[in-house]
């Protein structure tokens, strides 16, 4: 099996945050998935092709791109575990699982690098094997296919690059049901003054509202007389 070390390298570092730093090493991040020809032409074609647009794009409006991207919504976070665990109490568990493993093969995160980034998963990938990356890998296929769905929906060229992830991974990028993110408008919505109109579990006017009756005992009784 070919080796494939620097694709996932590059992978990662094409998913990070397209700041002057990412900029200056794009095209070299291409030219060193291209090297390793581990995956088809037409695919590496379209990193180039999304790596020319964002260097002949407005840095600003790239970086607030890639922010609105992955950073406002779950259907295209990175972050694989907002896709299994939510908010929930497990991923705390799941994340000292992961930060174990990477520890294991000597990769090492810095403080503000979260282990369920998808740009971390790619990088301890890449100290594996070429066949234990590509069986790493296939068992969050179905987070990634959704995450590469999410994306061609919001036709963003960064679907490729999910895509890519998918065939190291001996898998086909595929369009496939996702959970899609609530309205931001409805998400942050707050309720009306006064009517007792909010949108998350209380009633709207004219509609029942149901009363919460506490008894209190005898000793507070007496002490409310």
């Amino acid at each position: 099996m070919k080796d494939m070390k620097y694709s996932l390298r590059a992978l990662a570092r094409l998913l990070s945050y397209p700041d002057a730093e990412w900029r200056e090493q794009a095209v070299a991040l291409v030219d060193a998935i291209e090297s390793e020809k581990t995956l088809p032409s037409a695919r590496v074609a379209e990193l180039r092709t999304l790596v020319s647009a964002m260097l002949c794009g407005d840095p600003m409006e790239i970086e607030s791109r890639y922010v609105e991207t992955f950073d406002r919504g779950r259907a295209t976070s990175l972050h694989l575990f907002e896709h299994v665990h939510g908010d929930s109490r497990d991923r705390g568990p799941a994340m000292i699982d992961l930060v174990q493993t990477y520890e294991k093969a000597g990769l090492y995160l810095s403080a503000d690098e979260l282990p369920d980034h998808l740009g971390a998963v790619l990088e301890f990938a890449s100290t594996q094997p070429a066949a234990l990356a590509k069986a790493f890998l296939g068992e969050v296929a179905h987070i990634l296919n959704a995450i590469f769905s999410a994306l061609l929906k919001r036709e963003s060229p960064y679907a490729s690059v999910v895509a890519a992830v998918l065939e190291l991974a001996g898998q086909k990028a595929q369009a496939v049901p996702f959970t899609a993110d609530e309205p931001m408008d409805e998400a942050w919505a707050e309720p009306e003054a006064f009517n007792g109109c909010s949108s998350r579990g209380q009633s709207r006017p004219g509609q029942a509202q149901p009363i919460h009756i506490v008894r209190r005992d005898a000793a507070e009784q007496q002490r409310a007389a």
